[in-house]
């Protein structure tokens, strides 16, 4: 087994080493749908899956530690070495063994779950078409009345549900924003 460095993990799952935790996740999710055995039938995609979730966990684990003293990464590296390094490939090895599809269901890939612009953006667009189809749907039913049918109950309830995506979605959008600029800060 061959000890990496920090370059070695960065080059293993194709990203530059200023990138942040969500360009970390989304570049494991990429590189683990690529060499998953299950998936990739090629002779060496097990031991690049393998290779893939050990610097995806190294990564995530050390990211702060990363970014600070050249102590702090020579201690990251010695207690990565000593103590997680092995846990991690035999982990990722049984990953590899399941089926892709079980694989996918594991909390360790749960965990790498993100919300990139597009689907903030998306969200944004949706949480508004509902809130313009309810207020539409309600002045519409004002208009042309069904007996029986009272439309304040329902105009209510999808103005709450696209007000909740409405919300979430800004909440997202911020933190992606602010992080968007502490990485161009960063370079």
């Amino acid at each position: 087994m061959v000890n990496m460095t920090v370059t070695d993990y960065y080059r293993i799952l194709g990203i530059p080493a200023d990138s942040s935790v969500e360009d970390i996740k989304k570049a494991y999710r990429q590189k683990a749908r690529m060499y998953h055995p299950d998936l990739n039938h090629s002779p060496d995609a097990k031991d690049k899956f393998i290779s893939a979730t050990e610097a995806y966990e190294f990564l995530i684990a050390n990211f702060e530690r990363l970014n600070h003293s050249d102590e702090s990464y020579r201690e990251a590296m010695e207690y990565w070495r000593k103590y997680r390094m092995e846990r991690a490939r035999r982990r990722a090895n049984s990953y590899a063994r399941a089926s892709y599809i079980t694989f996918k269901k594991t909390k360790f890939y749960r965990a790498t779950r993100i919300f990139d612009g597009t689907t903030i953006i998306l969200g944004l667009a949706f949480s508004i078409l509902v809130i313009v189809f309810a207020i539409y749907g309600y002045i519409y039913r004002i208009h042309n009345p069904i007996r029986g049918f009272k439309p304040g109950m329902s105009m209510i309830l999808f103005m709450t549900v696209g007000m909740t995506f409405f919300v979430f979605s800004l909440v997202f959008l911020k933190a992606y924003i602010q992080d968007s600029a502490r990485r161009k800060k960063k370079k």
